[in-house]
């Protein structure tokens, strides 16, 4: 890499990826962004990541990082001013985002695409969702975030993909009686870093200028 910073291959709607852009801005770390195009992905972030997923984080020394976790977790070892990587409560928030990330993300996919998974309804599918929404109810009873009184990797963790479950059907979420998590994934949905991690980009082809993220 002849840049002086490192470089992230991203996809604005991919909660993976959204996540590893909230641990880049919660880490204070300025990145090259390439968006790109699942479709139409770039031959440079195949070579680098041949599995083709985003997000994919090349450091300048040529290191690859191909993992949204470890890319939050990367991004939060360099610096991590609002202490996300809170050690008392890390073990915890791991086995969250463990949780998510298996089993929450199992019945995500098949509540969102219900008509490619014909074995239950999608109500079916979202109910087994609601299983790790109740979890996070349930926490969310005691605290403003998950884990005490402010952020850790959990939140970061796992917003994106609670609000990947709401927008399969908004009406639906709000019907739902999860009121403190309705409080927390407005919260976030209004967070000054998710609005930035949000910014539209458009794709990356060889030769644009460098896109700096956050600007």
């Amino acid at each position: 890499m002849t840049s002086s910073l490192h470089r992230l291959y991203s996809f604005r709607r991919c909660p993976y990826a959204m996540r590893a852009r909230l641990g880049l801005l919660f880490a204070g770390l300025q990145v090259e962004l390439r968006e790109i195009i699942l479709k139409n992905k770039p031959d440079q972030m195949l070579a680098i990541s041949p599995k083709g997923t985003v997000p994919v984080l090349q450091l300048f020394d040529g290191t690859v990082v191909e993992e949204s976790r470890e890319i939050m977790v990367w991004a939060l070892r360099q610096q991590d001013p609002q202490g996300l990587l809170d050690a008392t409560v890390l073990p915890q928030a791991n086995a969250l985002i463990e949780q998510n990330d298996n089993d929450f993300k199992h019945w995500l996919d098949r509540y969102k695409y219900a008509d490619r998974y014909l074995e239950m309804t999608q109500s079916e599918y979202r109910q087994r969702g609601e299983a790790f929404l109740q979890v996070l109810e349930e926490l969310l009873t005691k605290n403003p975030y998950l884990l005490g009184d402010s952020a850790t990797i959990a939140d970061i963790g796992i917003v994106p993909f609670v609000r990947q479950f709401a927008h399969v059907d908004r009406d639906v979420f709000h019907s739902l009686p999860y009121p403190n998590l309705h409080l927390w994934l407005q919260h976030w949905l209004e967070h000054s870093f998710f609005l930035q991690a949000m910014t539209k980009f458009r794709p990356w082809q060889e030769g644009d200028d460098v896109v700096v993220f956050p600007s």
